[in-house]
Formats: structure tokens, C-alpha cells, sequence
């Protein structure tokens, strides 16, 4: 693996070289490194802390027992809701949160490798928001009226035609109370508005 990509801001050489030399075993087919941030702390640090991102995941590294061992805690792109930084006099701290509201950081990193994190996070994270929503929309379109939509974007426009399917959603036969129950679900996820939510209701409701 070539170690000048990764020492583009001025990363600590031996730092980024001997963790290169362990994350190389834990990343799966396909998978590649596309940046390295190393810690930077006031004091002498011989194992600073690392963050390294890949196509595929974010991956906390903090060594252990004076550098003889590591510690690595990795989050699937598409598990992580947001990513967001912190300037201090000294080094900024990086922070990531989970779709799960778990959040882990990392501090004393130099400004401008905090900034490269931050720009790779929100690039991946516009898509992952992008595949997430076209996940809730399929699921509620399938339990509103068993419709698939194939995946060919990750970054969904809804057609006419699911605008307009939106709108009838009604099935006579269907059980009412089932009914308000979808209704509810796509109003709280934003697929219908809350006045398009009331007539319905109401629709529904006159029916009962």
C-alpha cells in the first residue's frame, strides 16, 4: 500500500505505517482505505490514537499496553446518522453518531485532518441518507399496497405516480383501523403531508 496517500497533512509517518500494517487483516473484499487522521496531542505521544476511513466503514484505532496492541472499533457507513467536528485552541475533536444514538470521539487531531474527515463523512453520509430513505419508502409503499420499487439510485425522487398512489391509498376492504395505522406511518415519515393525513382520516372515519 502506497504511505504517502495517507501523509497528505502532514500525519505522523510510523503512525500510519504501523497502522496500515494491522487494518490491512481486517478489511473485507473490496474494501480500501481512503483516509488516515492521526492524533497530535501537546504532549509526547508515541502511540497516538488514529481514525482511518474506508469505502465502507469508519474505524476508531487506539493503541494498547504502550503500542504492543490496538484497539479497533468499526461502524458500518450506513449504520452512522452523523458526523461532526469540534475546533479547539488546540486540535479539534472529531465526533461520530450512530443510527442507534451511540456516539464515539476522538480528540486532539490536527484542524486540517479533522476537516478531510469531516468532508469524507458528510460525501458518504449524503448517500447512506440517500439508500436509508429509499429503505423506509419501500417498506411503507409495501405494507400501503405490496408495491416493490426496483433500486437503481440510491438517492430516491418520487415519481407521479407514487405521488399520485400516495393520494389513494384507500382499499376498501381493508380494515380502517389498519388503515389509520399506515396513514399515521407516512405521515410521521414525511410521504404525505399533515393536511393530506387529516382528509384521509376523515375519509377513513366516515367509512367506519
Amino acid at each position: 500500500m502506497n504511505l504517502k496517500k495517507f501523509l497528505n497533512e502532514e500525519q505522523d509517518p510510523q503512525a500510519v505505517e504501523k497502522l496500515l500494517g494491522r487494518i490491512n487483516s481486517l478489511l473485507t473484499l473490496q474494501e480500501a482505505v481512503e483516509y488516515i487522521a492521526v492524533q497530535k496531542k501537546p504532549v509526547i505521544n508515541l502511540s497516538p490514537d488514529c481514525i482511518a476511513l474506508t469505502n465502507r466503514r469508519i474505524i476508531f484505532c487506539r493503541p494498547k499496553t504502550f503500542g504492543l496492541s490496538m484497539d479497533f472499533q468499526d461502524y458500518s457507513w450506513v449504520d452512522v446518522a452523523d458526523c461532526h467536528i469540534k475546533e479547539g485552541i488546540v486540535g479539534s475533536t472529531f465526533i461520530m453518531r450512530t443510527t442507534t444514538n451511540y456516539t464515539n470521539t476522538m480528540d486532539y487531531l490536527p484542524k486540517n485532518q479533522a476537516r478531510k474527515l469531516y468532508q469524507f463523512a458528510q460525501e458518504v453520509e449524503e448517500r447512506m441518507r440517500g439508500l436509508r430513505r429509499e429503505k423506509n419508502i419501500e417498506t411503507l409503499r409495501a405494507s400501503a399496497g405490496g408495491v416493490t420499487v426496483n433500486n437503481v439510485t440510491p438517492i430516491i425522487t418520487p415519481s407521479p405516480q407514487f405521488q399520485q398512489e400516495k393520494k389513494t391509498l384507500l382499499i376498501e376492504n381493508e380494515d380502517p383501523f389498519a388503515l389509520l395505522q399506515k396513514l399515521k406511518d407516512l405521515k410521521e415519515n414525511g410521504i404525505i403531508s399533515p393536511e393530506e393525513f387529516e382528509i384521509k382520516k376523515n375519509e377513513i372515519l366516515a367509512r367506519v
